[in-house]
């Protein structure tokens, strides 16, 4: 779980609210319930109406925060290392009167006490957010997963490559992710036209 919640709090504090929990939904899907399952659902929704109510939908920020504060009611205020202390008033002010909450500063989501940059992630946080950035952003989803394929390669052969620092780079450079992505496409590309060719002799 830790990739995937690190990143996803990493994408929400670089303001990509409503992107975040595409980093937290996949794997939430597949638990069962439980305390972990409550405490992904209550940040899925939790980022669902930061994003509604910066949109000005009260009343679906208003409905998912009375849904998102059950679901983290019970939780330790520092469950899993996330400070859902910071978290369940504002859920409470939002379900009280949403258009009084001060929309331009919701709540940051820290881990382990730090607010997260994109920076702070290792390779695998890095690798959820990448593929949650490429389909926020409209790039080619089968690119970066096949390029998160080729950079774990590269990890377990010789523990670093161009598509691990390419990554990181599509990751931790927003100005310029266009042009990584475009350079991580055409590895991408090169390495597929490989692996076709490799399949030809044996067809």
């Amino acid at each position: 779980m830790d990739a995937h919640l690190r990143a996803g709090i990493a994408v929400y504090d670089a303001g990509r609210f409503h992107a975040a929990h595409d980093a937290w939904e996949d794997y939430w899907l597949e638990l069962d319930e439980g305390r972990d399952e409550r405490f992904l659902h209550g940040l899925i929704q939790f980022t669902a109406v930061v994003h509604h109510g910066r949109g000005e939908n009260w009343s679906g920020a208003q409905g998912l925060a009375e849904s998102a504060g059950e679901y983290l009611a019970d939780l330790p205020a520092d469950y899993r290392g996330v400070n859902l202390g910071d978290v369940r008033p504002f859920l409470a002010r939002v379900a009280a009167d949403p258009a009084a909450v001060d929309w331009g500063a919701p709540p940051k989501l820290t881990h382990e006490g730090a607010v997260l940059d994109y920076e702070a992630l290792d390779f695998d946080a890095t690798a959820v957010a990448a593929e949650v950035l490429a389909e926020a952003d409209g790039y080619d989803e089968s690119v970066v997963d096949d390029a998160v394929d080729y950079a774990r390669d590269e990890l377990g052969e010789r523990g670093e490559g161009r598509f691990v620092g390419l990554l990181f780079s599509f990751v931790r450079d927003g100005d310029n992710r266009p042009v990584v992505y475009h350079r991580l496409r055409d590895h991408v590309q090169r390495e597929r036209q490989k692996d076709d060719d490799v399949r030809g002799l044996f067809d």
